[in-house]
């Protein structure tokens, strides 16, 4: 009997240890960066080391972290692979929730991971425990070994510490940003170091701040929309709204090809970036995220808000800081008479964007899932939902106002459709020999061509929608903007871009344009605009009364010309900052 558990414990520390070692090959010794594969290679082997030396059970010891990590890899992979963001902690407080079912039920892969792991994870860790004994320092003293496990562990545990530390031999790691963690593929050390990060810090009282200064507009800063009785249709028989219809597209990865200094081509030249007589704004748009991060896009529009002002948790304002805002634009507009609606082209589970939402202030969620939108959707197929959608909404609400925000998704990466595949001219590479080295060369003409072709279809998209909307015979306005660069895997980074010299970092820029079918009071100009005013920009020429956030939004705006966390006049951007979080409590605590 003891022969045979004997062998068993040894079969089974054998296995452990293979199981272990591969955790480690696919895990922390996969990554790419030497700093990560440290970090997560010694916290795996302390954390062994630590269970052997507390439970003298080597088997277990090994079969512990390697089940533990070994999920970690797995739930990352899965995350990443489903949802493009890898398993973080703040997860563990917005994502195990109702939610998380929801998204499984979608997802066979996460739902089978999510079942085998309840019955697996718990089931091994038992059984390892049962099959193992404990064994370790068998032959010493019990007062020596004794104080070996306590001294050992006590190292461990110090260890560890060490190791978790930011401040640690691993400081490297723990500095990489949240954001650079979002797109990184580090999943045991991206876990670990997120910890750190899960914490919203509202912007503190800046004692260097303009003493003062007002940030409350004169009536006469807050227009009308238009002078004229008919508002700029220039027809008596057209009937009139008090407010015109607006319309917010979010343009999924898009900026306007002509930055990049080689887009000198035909190809590269797109009606929907080119200002025409209902041209009101247009221009560089500077975003807070480059390569994906959308929802921070969302926010920065619906708020007047950067997610960067608190701290790396901000990535998450979906989750932690929707709730939290007390004034957003849907709130203003719907305080104004609007119906206030949202059409999304996927699941409103994807990044809890169906209750980001309702916190913002809509009226109503379209969840794209149930017009047969997915990944898969182009703009052609999100353009025919818009119209159903616009259609039946305006016949219900009449001559209320309506405004409708809406997501594009075709443009989102990768960009790797084959060329062949590809109809013409982007089946063969527009721009050869422009990259060094070859590989670059074939990867940037590759993702370029991609990006170029699908752009041809936001382009016809945006003309129908100007069309349906501007040629309507009833007030409207029109604004789209791109959320972020694409990506283009990282490459998009060695593209030289032709922007402003203010400009701190050319890949945070995209575009932006505003229209509409009357005249407003007047037009706005900036070198660079920041999306946390575009809300104000489209009250402005929408002439809806701006509440007093949106007010000292504006004033930001005109103060700075545009910029924002950047603006040049720094007691006075602290100033603003007083105002909005700490006299009017913009942020709830």
């Amino acid at each position: 009997m003891t022969r045979n558990r004997s062998g068993s414990a040894r079969a089974v520390t054998w296995i452990a240890a293979v199981a272990l070692s591969l955790v480690l090959t696919f895990g922390p010794l996969g990554d790419t960066a030497w700093a990560e594969r440290g970090f997560g290679t010694a916290l795996v082997l302390c954390s062994a080391l630590l269970l052997a030396l507390a439970t003298r059970r080597v088997a277990f010891a090994l079969a512990a972290p390697a089940i533990i990590f070994g999920t970690l890899l797995v739930a990352g992979t899965l995350k990443f692979r489903y949802l493009t963001t890898p398993l973080l902690a703040p997860d563990l407080a917005y994502f195990l929730n109702r939610d998380l079912y929801e998204v499984a039920t979608r997802y066979p892969g996460i739902m089978v991971a999510l079942i085998g792991g309840a019955i697996l994870i718990p089931g091994l860790l038992v059984l390892t425990w049962v099959l193992d004994r404990p064994r370790l320092f068998a032959n010493v003293a019990y007062r020596r070994r004794i104080g070996i496990q306590v001294v050992g562990t006590l190292a461990c545990l110090f260890a560890m510490f060490l190791v978790n530390s930011p401040e640690g031999p691993f400081a490297p790691v723990f500095a990489k940003g949240m954001w650079a963690r979002m797109n990184d593929r580090s999943y045991i050390a991206d876990f670990f170091t997120s910890f750190y990060q899960t914490e919203i810090v509202v912007p503190p009282l800046y004692r260097d701040a303009l003493p003062k200064i007002a940030w409350t507009q004169a009536p006469a800063q807050n227009p009308p929309a238009c002078s004229s009785p008919h508002c700029g249709l220039h027809t008596s028989s057209t009937p009139t709204q008090e407010y015109p219809d607006i319309v917010a597209i979010l343009e999924e990865s898009t900026f306007d090809p002509k930055m990049l200094a080689i887009c000198t081509i035909p190809e590269c030249n797109a009606r929907m970036f080119q200002a025409d007589g209902r041209t009101r704004a247009h221009g560089l748009l500077t975003v807070h995220v480059w390569g994906g991060g959308t929802w921070t896009s969302e926010f920065a529009l619906l708020t007047g808000l950067d997610h960067n002002s608190f701290g790396e948790a901000g990535l998450y304002a979906p989750y932690n800081l929707a709730p939290r805002v007390v004034s957003t634009l849907p709130r203003v507009l719907h305080q104004a008479g609007y119906r206030v609606i949202a059409i999304y082209p996927m699941s409103g589970d994807f990044i809890n964007a169906r209750n980001a939402y309702k916190d913002y202030g809509f009226d109503k969620f379209y969840d794209g899932q149930a017009y047969g939108l997915s990944w898969d959707s182009t703009d052609a197929d999100l353009v025919k939902v818009f119209d159903r959608i616009y259609a039946q909404e305006k016949s219900r609400i009449g001559s209320r106002p309506l405004f409708v925000m809406m997501l594009t998704l075709h443009q989102h990466g990768p960009h790797m459709t084959p060329l062949k595949e590809l109809p013409a001219p982007y089946n063969k590479p527009l721009f050869p020999g422009h990259f060094k080295p070859k590989d670059l060369d074939h990867w940037l003409n590759l993702n370029l061509n991609n990006y170029l072709d699908r752009l041809s279809e936001s382009d016809t998209a945006i003309s129908h929608i100007e069309h349906t909307l501007l040629d309507s015979g009833h007030r409207a306005l029109l604004f789209h903007f791109g959320d972020h660069q694409p990506s283009f895997s990282g490459a998009i980074r060695e593209l030289k871009k032709i922007v402003p010299a203010s400009v701190p970092d050319a890949n945070f820029i995209t575009y932006y344009m505003l229209k509409t079918n009357y005249r407003p009071t007047r037009e706005y100009h900036y070198p660079v605009l920041d999306l946390s005013f575009a809300g104000g920009l489209i009250l402005d020429i929408a002439g809806v009364k701006k509440d007093k956030f949106f007010q000292a939004n504006a004033l930001l705006r005109a103060r700075c010309h545009g910029a924002y966390l950047d603006c040049p006049d720094t007691p006075l951007l602290d100033a603003y900052r007083n105002d909005i979080f700490h006299r009017l409590d913009d942020v709830s605590e």
